[in-house]
């Protein structure tokens, strides 16, 4: 696998330099893949029961996923110097990524050998039920198609008998229908007698209440004249007395008035009495001053 590699740079005519650089990052990976393609054949899981392998195979899937990875940001890293490095890069990164992803899903699919196994018998038994189900609705096509012929003959002797009943029925239903109209004519008959009699008796009724209705109109206006009087009389009265309480509330407030204007005065008359009275300093004997000499 080192001369794969050494041919692919020969190939894209890399000069030493570069060409060491892309032996340095790849070679060991060119190893490594040669290593773990027989490793992995060595782990091969056939039951259940080999946990051992199955976890020795998830490790082992696990350090490729993270080579892989680590290739991938080798060849990231290293295409960016230049594009023709890059094409010898991505050569290289394809045939080691071909080299190891056969050998990751190898140990993948060794990995997932119980997981593989139950899918493989749930598809075992899907495939039975799904046969179950198909030979069930053969069965049951072919019982209701039996059904259906079964029901078919029983349908034409039934459908005989229908036809025998009903032309006894038909015979029945018309005498019916004779014995019916002659029961309608005579009911017809009585029924517009009743409602000439029912007629006669509305009329009667309705000129009895129209009787009934003017009287009640009558009494109906006597009495709402008489409250009509009534309320007049309770009016004037309240009209009166209204007048008779006024006059004595206005004869009230007169005498209060005067009584007032009294009192008014004679405090008037007090108060310049008691301003022209003076007092001897000596005897203290008071006067009254006389408003004519002074």
């Amino acid at each position: 696998m080192a001369n794969e590699l050494q041919a692919l740079i020969d190939q894209n005519g890399l000069e030493g330099t570069k060409a060491q650089t892309l032996l340095d990052n790849f070679q060991n990976y060119f190893e490594l893949a040669s290593k773990w393609e027989l490793k992995a054949k060595s782990i091969c899981v056939t039951n259940e029961d080999q946990t051992a392998e199955m976890e020795m195979a998830r490790t082992g899937r696990l350090f490729l996923r993270e080579k892989r990875i680590s290739i991938e940001k080798t060849r990231v890293d290293l295409k960016q110097q230049s594009l023709r490095e890059g094409k010898a890069i991505d050569g290289i990164a394809n045939v080691l990524k071909a080299l190891i992803v056969p050998i990751e899903e190898y140990l993948g699919e060794q990995e997932k050998f119980i997981e593989n196994q139950n899918k493989k018998k749930e598809d075992e038994i899907r495939a039975k039920i799904e046969k179950e189900i198909e030979e069930e609705r053969i069965a049951k096509e072919k019982a209701e198609k039996d059904e259906q012929e079964r029901i078919r003959k029983e349908n034409e002797e039934l459908k005989k008998q229908a036809e025998e009943r009903e032309a006894k029925m038909k015979a029945e239903r018309e005498e019916q229908e004779r014995k019916l109209r002659e029961e309608q004519e005579k009911s017809r008959k009585e029924r517009e007698e009743m409602e000439k009699i029912a007629e006669d008796k509305r009329k009667e009724a309705d000129a009895k209440l129209a009787e009934e209705k003017a009287k009640a109109d009558a009494e109906r206006k006597k009495i709402e004249a008489e409250a009509q009087k009534q309320r007049e009389d309770a009016e004037q009265k309240q009209r009166d007395a209204d007048v008779k309480a006024k006059a004595e509330k206005d004869r009230i407030r007169k005498e209060a008035e005067e009584k007032a204007e009294i009192a008014r005065n004679e405090k008037e008359a007090l108060e310049e009495q008691l301003r022209n009275t003076i007092e001897c300093p000596k005897c203290k004997h008071k006067f009254i001053l006389n408003k004519e000499k002074k």
